[in-house]
């Protein structure tokens, strides 16, 4: 947590945030305390206590990003149009309701209507508070002189620092019952709810509110933000394999899925420890599309990494360095995507529309997301070559490089 405490006090280039950057910063921290306590260990829970099989596991997930980032472009135009407070209230009440259901769930319609519920709830607050941080760092840059993708590599920080803390609450808690993994869940956001009522503000200066309609026809027309958006789509879709191809992998090497909790430490530690220092050793060498590319040739090569390990059908220690050397390219390369594609968006959007925008970046990959991850179950379960999963989970990112913007 030292580089987010040091963060928040000054970006890497010296400069002092705002008390609202604060807050949205430390916000991203307790969302994703909340969320990462529950969501690792879903993936288990389904196949093995409600015995589902691969593609509806696969399917179930995909529904779960679909009405998270699928729905991103509501949550955002909400926010343009009323502000972020309400829409960050509501959906924290929305979350806290999704997590009660998830923990009663016991038929697979419920478990569908809860997932559905807990990513819709991000779709309402997560659009709002990216698109104020993405807002604030252009107004920090320019008034400071401060890189704003190091503000919102900070923000990726604390989010980070959440996923780090929220796996190990999440598996301490799994020893009594899923159950209470999701109720724990749900109190971490009754406090969040009662904290943000009361520190977040009612109007943010600078931010001017405008109509829901008429933003979406000019974004549509928008080539060079459609191509980014892609891109991240497939991103996403490679990221979305820490809880369908990963926990597979995991299961097979050390016959439980134990180590999964610190598989997913791990990246978190990874980022919280060093991604200021990627982001700026990337800011002084390469421009937005090179970061962008950078990270997705070394996501793909997360996967070749499994893949050509694969077949040695290695199990206990050994069996799970491949699983970990995945994990650590995999992050690496988010550290250099996720930001950056945040970045980029303040300078393709509509004056206004920053939330709209914001929101359509995680809705166009959400929507991938869905499609693959039902392809990507079907892809582990269809009896191929052991290597053959990962290497078209690998070709995905790689892919994806040709539909980066050229300017």
């Amino acid at each position: 947590m030292t580089s987010l405490s040091v963060g928040l006090r000054k970006t890497p280039g010296g400069t002092r945030l705002s008390p609202l950057l604060h807050l949205l910063i430390l916000t991203q921290l307790a969302f994703n305390i909340g969320f990462y306590a529950v969501l690792p260990f879903l993936s288990e829970h389904l196949g093995q206590a409600m015995g589902m099989a691969g593609w509806l596991v696969g399917l179930v997930l995909g529904l779960r990003t679909f009405s998270q980032q699928g729905l991103f472009v509501v949550g955002g135009a909400l926010a343009d149009r009323y502000g972020i407070r309400p829409v960050v209230l509501a959906g924290c009440v929305v979350r806290i309701a999704g997590f009660a259901w998830l923990g009663y769930a016991e038929q697979t319609w419920a478990v569908i209507g809860a997932v559905l519920l807990i990513g819709f709830a991000a779709a309402l607050f997560s659009p709002a508070v990216e698109s104020e941080v993405a807002r604030q760092a252009v107004v920090h840059e320019e008034t400071s002189g401060g890189d704003r993708t190091r503000v919102l590599a900070l923000f990726t920080v604390a989010g980070q620092a959440g996923a780090f803390v929220g796996p190990l609450l999440g598996a301490l808690l799994l020893a009594v019952d899923f159950r209470t993994v999701c109720l724990a869940g749900a109190g971490i956001f009754v406090l969040v709810l009662a904290g943000h009522a009361w520190l977040l503000p009612q109007h943010i200066p600078g931010r001017e509110r405008v109509q829901v309609r008429g933003g979406v026809p000019a974004l549509l027309r928008n080539r060079r933000f459609l191509a980014l958006c892609c891109a991240y789509g497939a991103y996403l879709l490679a990221y979305n394999q820490l809880y369908l191809a990963l926990p597979a992998e995991v299961e097979r090497a050390a016959g439980s899925q134990a180590p999964l909790a610190w598989l997913f430490a791990l990246s978190s530690l990874l980022v919280v420890t060093a991604q200021l220092p990627v982001t700026r050793w990337a800011g002084s060498r390469l421009s937005l599309r090179r970061s962008m590319v950078t990270g997705l040739l070394l996501i793909g090569a997360g996967f070749a990494v499994v893949a050509v390990a694969r077949p040695g059908d290695w199990t206990g220690t050994a069996g799970l360095l491949p699983a970990a050397g995945f994990v650590v390219l995999l992050t690496f390369g988010q550290m250099l995507v996720a930001p950056v594609a945040r970045a980029w968006v303040p300078d393709l959007a509509e004056e206004g529309r920053l939330g709209l925008y914001t929101g359509a970046l995680s809705s166009v990959s959400g929507v991938i997301v869905l499609v693959g991850s039902s392809a990507g179950g079907m892809l582990l379960d269809a009896g191929l070559p052991v290597a053959v999963p990962w290497l078209v989970l690998a070709v995905v990112p790689v892919a994806a490089i040709g539909l980066l913007p050229r300017r």
